[in-house]
């Protein structure tokens, strides 16, 4: 009897240790989401529209940042820069 007692003592420890361990990794919540089909397609969609707005709004940072550079370049008249960009901006106007 002291044997199963024992075994169970030390069964009940692990199952314990296990538990705590789901509970601190948010384990149970990863399951309950992959096993529900609805809850997983929801946060996809949702994850998939913010990740489309912020690439928007980075792509539309970044251009007005490099094209504000590219204006004080032009402004600073530098020889071999400024005739370049000029030569750019002049086949622009050209192709309309």
């Amino acid at each position: 009897m002291f044997i199963r007692n024992d075994k169970y003592h030390l069964l009940e420890q692990g199952i314990t240790k296990l538990n705590n361990t789901l509970q601190e990794g948010n384990l149970q919540e990863i399951f309950y989401i992959l096993g529900n089909k609805k809850e997983i397609l929801k946060r996809n969609l949702i994850a998939g529209i913010f990740r489309g707005i912020g690439i928007g709004i980075g792509v539309t940072l970044i251009t007005a940042l490099l094209i504000f550079i590219m204006q004080k370049i032009v402004t600073l008249n530098i020889p071999v820069i400024g005739e370049y960009i000029a030569d750019i901006v002049e086949i622009v106007q050209k192709s309309r």
